[in-house]
């Protein structure tokens, strides 16, 4: 086998089982060129999950030279409403998702809709149906047992198009008759005994307003959405897979040219996180957290607030692949992921979380240095910065200690250390308040012994980070952790969260360099020795910096 064989197998093998149906499609020529879309129902935030959509299909029409459309399926007036489609709008282009011109709603095809369903009628495939939704239940049947038909089922064509006309007119209360697609009570699908195509709901929809009292349900609209708009592979996930004969059945029933194909894959499972819309309502009507975009949530807006990037979240969705099999991904692969993508990118700045003063008693009184600092020694291009030195500084309260034990190198009397960037100083006394609190160390500093300097006549095993206590830059830094207690699991035998009463932690007396007098939202920094840091976006202000962790700098995942 010569090297371009093998490189054409390797690329055979790495295709996932959708790629591979698209390019057998197109080489068929089933379809001339591909659809795809992501068709979100607007009613709450979008999650890590459908990142894996979004950029599943559009990766594959980008991939095919196809087009990307964005729907929203807003056949369900009881929970929809405008604020959860601009945030999902919002997400998509942060991901990078573009639709073009291609903004849809399924709303807008109401018309076409109920006439897919007089068509039915007509055919004599549909069939108006007065059962309660209880009894309609008790009809259907089992897995092990068939249904029976409704004693409505035999309706005249005539008959069934003057009882739709009145539910579209609004002549019946919600749940008094229901329109049901004519196929198989005794179907072993219970999908297809039958189906609800269409049910009453007085209703003011947030896009078409009062016209409509009667609307479409989503297994019958999704198709004939797909089919409108030209899709070619309707992409969704497993639950829908037994769903795929009604799909077939609507876009046949309905002759449409060329109907779409539908294709499902595994869902991304995340450990240990929350992702249902039920339970992150009510940890905000609650107060546990601040909103849908709470960086200790995992929606979209949650993670873009606590400074994930898209392309760390595309790197996520890579690694975990599309599948036909359900499996559950740890967390920590998302964190390892963001490390990747800024450890490169972002200035490794210093930042004080715990501060005491530090203060070099044979430094001149107002002698400032501004030292070169590398933003990242392993990216030469992010340059340099000046950061002033001078003798009051504020350092980590955890590097230094009175009475150290083995193995620690940071400062304790008569111990020396290098400070980052600047010189070695040696700790001499330091001093306490009344209640027994360290509140200042007390160094001298080496002149011969500056940063870059050469100075090689003696070595320190410790360096310690700081900022310069004038010139330091105030801030607030939450510490996110899982709002999950991990050891017990999600939920409770009653069906609650076990949540994590130590999920947030808030620094309000942190000091930052002065570098950071220009930080912007979503502005992202490795603080060194601390992990890698994001402006928040709602609460922070330019004299009132707040910063959220965005991951620690270690872990222990790594890469199979």
């Amino acid at each position: 086998m010569d090297l371009n064989e093998k490189k054409e197998n390797d690329e055979a093998v790495s295709r996932n089982f959708i790629e591979q149906i698209i390019e057998k499609d197109l080489s068929e020529g089933s379809y001339d060129t591909i659809c795809t879309r992501f068709p979100p129902e607007p009613n709450g935030y979008l999650h890590i999950g459908h990142a894996k959509s979004i950029l599943l299909n559009y990766g594959l029409a980008q991939k095919y030279h196809g087009k990307f459309n964005m729907r929203f399926d807003d056949t369900n007036p009881t929970k929809e409403d405008t604020e959860f489609v601009e945030s999902i709008k919002a997400d998509v282009k942060w991901l990078g998702a573009d639709w073009e011109d291609r903004l849809f709603f399924a709303s807008n095809y109401f018309d076409q809709m109920y006439e897919g369903a007089i068509k039915l009628i007509k055919k004599g495939k549909a069939y108006v149906c007065d059962l309660t939704p209880d009894e309609i239940r008790e009809y259907r049947g089992t897995l092990t047992e068939p249904g029976k038909e409704s004693p409505y089922r035999n309706r005249s064509i005539e008959e069934n198009l003057e009882l739709f006309d009145n539910m579209k007119n609004g002549m019946y209360e919600d749940g008094a008759k229901v329109l049901r697609a004519k196929i198989d009570m005794a179907s072993p699908n219970i999908n297809m005994r039958d189906p609800i195509i269409y049910r009453v709901a007085h209703m003011t929809h947030h896009n078409a307003g009062d016209k409509w009292c009667i609307y479409p349900m989503y297994d019958f609209a999704h198709p004939i959405e797909d089919a409108i708009e030209g899709v070619t592979h309707s992409i969704c996930t497993l639950e829908f897979e037994d769903h795929r004969p009604l799909y077939d059945w609507v876009v046949r029933e309905l002759e449409y040219e060329k109907p779409p194909k539908q294709i499902e894959f595994a869902k991304l499972y995340l450990t240990n996180v929350v992702t249902g819309k039920r339970y992150i309502k009510k940890l905000v009507q609650d107060g546990i957290v601040d909103g849908w975009d709470d960086p200790r949530l995992v929606s979209i807006a949650a993670l873009r607030r606590r400074g994930f990037t898209p392309e760390s979240i595309k790197m996520f969705v890579d690694l975990c692949g599309v599948s036909k099999a359900n499996s559950s991904v740890d967390y920590a692969m998302l964190e390892y992921c963001i490390r990747e993508d800024l450890k490169l990118k972002k200035p490794r700045m210093m930042a004080v979380l715990d501060p005491i003063k530090l203060v070099i008693d044979n430094w001149p009184e107002d002698q400032v240095e501004y030292l070169d600092v590398a933003n990242n020694l392993e990216n030469e291009e992010l340059g340099y910065r000046k950061v002033p030195f001078c003798k009051e500084l504020y350092i980590d309260r955890e590097d230094f200690m009175e009475e150290p034990p083995k193995k620690y190198f940071r400062l304790f009397p008569g111990n020396e250390v290098r400070l980052m960037h600047a010189y070695f100083v040696k700790c001499e006394s330091y001093i306490k308040d009344e209640t027994g609190k360290v509140t200042e160390v007390h160094c001298t500093y080496d002149p011969a012994t500056k940063c870059g300097s050469g100075f090689s006549e003696r070595k320190v095993k410790g360096t310690i980070h700081w900022v310069p206590a004038p010139y330091a830059v105030k801030a607030e830094i939450r510490l996110y952790e899982n709002i999950i207690d991990e050891e017990k699991g999600v939920y409770n035998e009653d069906g609650s969260l076990n949540l994590n009463p130590d999920s947030l932690k808030i620094l309000k007396d942190c000091y930052v360099e002065p570098s950071f007098d220009n930080a912007q939202a979503y502005d992202s920094y490795q603080f060194v020795r601390q992990g890698f840091f994001c402006v928040d976006a709602k609460d922070s202000k330019p004299d009132a910096l707040v910063f959220n962790r965005i991951v620690s700098l270690k872990s222990s995942f790594r890469l199979p």
